[in-house]
């Protein structure tokens, strides 16, 4: 598979989570990890309440399983069996070492008007992070693909045969055309290295996956809620675009999206990023 290039770098691809999920949703690690098994009878889908005695006679990670499959049914996305050990891994304490890690920014301006916050512009260090480019039939199937390759290698497939831990936001890397309507099929996930395995990432098993030294970059982000998905992408960009006081200062065919809580979220926080030029 051409995994193509998601370096954050002014030549192209950067980088860097509101009501029931729909057919526009996205399956993503967030999703995977912060549904417990005592989450799953307050989810909201009532076909799986209803399998509840069932479901009571089955181990965790089974459970867990047949919930992801139900969920990913709605975004013709298949989650196989072997998938189950993972999604228990995430959904577990891991030994205390759950907690979320932010990846570290500094702020260097927040732009404001009549009291909104409009956008900030900030400035990431240089840092190591696991990327994977998909190119499947819909761009929310590229999405949860490979956001599941992400996440096998977060919980053991690696070199240190290890859960990593987790880091937010989890970065989707964008293309459009040239006028901001249409968003290519080629999608890039990628995962900021937790801070502990940033001197010696620990390599993939999965050869689609790409360590990659991705260098300090300034970026112009918003933060919305709701789902993602082409189109509201497409609002984003086009929205943060306006609001920019020089938008030719930032990369035109490539955008981010930040994800830092899951679709089931009543109120999902999200984030659009735009690459100021090196």
């Amino acid at each position: 598979m051409d995994r193509g290039g998601c370096q954050m770098s002014g030549g192209g691809g950067g980088g860097g989570g509101n009501g029931a999920i729909d057919q526009h949703g996205m399956i993503t690690l967030e999703d995977l990890e912060s549904f417990s098994e005592e989450q799953l009878s307050d989810s909201g889908n009532g076909s799986l309440e209803e399998e509840g005695e069932t479901m009571e006679a089955e181990d965790g990670s089974e459970r867990l399983l047949r919930y992801w499959q139900e969920v990913a049914r709605g975004h013709q996305v298949e989650v196989s069996p072997e998938m189950a050990e993972p999604i228990q891994q995430l959904s577990s304490d891991n030994q205390g070492r759950s907690q979320r890690e932010h990846i570290p920014f500094t702020l260097l301006l927040r732009k404001e008007k009549c009291g909104e916050q409009l956008y900030e512009k900030r400035h990431y260090e240089k840092g190591h992070w696991a990327c994977i480019t998909m190119h499947e039939d819909t761009y929310e199937q590229s999405i949860c693909y490979g956001f599941m390759k992400i996440m096998r290698y977060i919980c053991q497939q690696n070199s240190l045969g290890d859960y990593l831990g987790m880091t937010l936001p989890i970065v989707t890397i964008v293309r459009t055309d040239e006028n901001h309507s249409v968003i290519s099929q080629d999608v890039t996930v990628a995962y900021y290295l937790p801070i502990e395995h940033q001197a010696q990432p620990p390599q993939p098993y999965d050869n689609e996956i790409v360590i990659e030294v991705w260098p300090a970059a300034t970026v112009y982000t918003r933060a919305f809620t709701g789902p993602t998905n082409e189109v509201t992408i497409i609002n984003q960009i086009n929205t943060m675009a306006e609001l920019l006081d020089s938008p030719a200062v930032c990369v035109n065919d490539s955008f981010i999206v930040a994800g830092y809580t899951n679709p089931a979220h009543s109120n999902r926080q999200n984030e659009i990023w735009f690459l100021e030029r090196r």
